[in-house]
């Protein structure tokens, strides 16, 4: 078993990822400022590098079976710092979910595993919609 070891630069990594996440939402919430949402998007993908490295992301973003998400992601990066903000972000959002949609079983586990929010996310509803994506899950 991999042990998942937090040293200083996955943390600055992981704030950094929390706060790019907090600055898009920032950005959506005042009407798809250009200039919050593209704050948001480098400190997300610049968190990221630091949380998993550069050579691991440079790997995820340019594997075949996410080159749809990662063009996407980067067209859609581009049209947020050219003022179509709101084009830009559904582009990004669709690109978001491409790439990251393997990512969601686990998020399920950890989102059940969290003391008092956890409860919540065990109810049946929930299980049932985290069960059905389980099992769309493709093995690579």
């Amino acid at each position: 078993m991999v042990s998942f070891e937090m040293n200083d630069r996955k943390k600055i990594g992981l704030g950094l990822t929390g706060f790019g996440v907090f600055f898009s939402f920032l950005g959506i919430i005042f009407f798809f400022d250009r200039g919050l949402l593209a704050m948001g998007n480098i400190l997300f993908l610049s968190g990221v590098m630091l949380t998993i490295g550069l050579k691991s992301t440079m790997q995820f973003f340019t594997k075949r079976k996410n080159y749809v998400g990662t063009m996407s992601f980067g067209v859609g990066f581009f049209l947020v710092l050219c003022g179509w903000a709101f084009v830009g972000m559904i582009l990004e959002a669709y690109g978001f979910i491409v790439l990251f949609s393997g990512f969601w079983p686990t998020l399920s586990v950890f989102l059940q595993r969290i003391p008092f929010l956890g409860w919540v996310f065990q109810q049946p509803f929930f299980t049932s919609l985290f069960d059905r994506n389980r099992a769309k899950r493709v093995p690579v």
